[in-house]
């Protein structure tokens, strides 16, 4: 692996590793083992969560940390991983907030 894959890999690490962190801080009730950040190359959702946090987080999450994402592609790749939860984008870039697309239906089944 040439250093820029490893600085990527590692860049992504790094997002998927403060959202389990976030997700752990917002629901005390659960363990460090329920939600877990999948090793970087490993198919499937980002973000593995057990049965119990899955009834509190039905969403399947793909983080990207990336200074140009192709939204499209990996909003596919969101969708594609997503059998056990609805699909949710998070992206981020150096020196940027971090958002969360979701599919519209699953936005207004949130604020309603």
């Amino acid at each position: 692996i040439n250093m820029n894959t490893r600085s990527a890999k590692n860049k992504g690490k790094r997002l998927q590793n403060s959202i389990r962190d976030i997700l752990l801080e917002t629901f005390t009730q659960l363990e460090p083992d329920d939600i877990k950040s999948t090793t970087m190359g490993e198919s499937g959702e980002d973000i593995q969560l057990s049965p119990a946090a899955r009834k509190l987080i039905p969403y399947a999450i793909e983080c990207k940390n990336q200074e140009k994402i192709n939204i499209w592609e990996s909003l596919k790749q969101a969708e594609s991983n997503s059998e056990k939860g609805k699909p949710v984008l998070i992206f981020k870039r150096n020196r940027s907030k971090t958002y969360a697309v979701l599919e519209i239906n699953d936005f207004i089944d949130l604020i309603k």
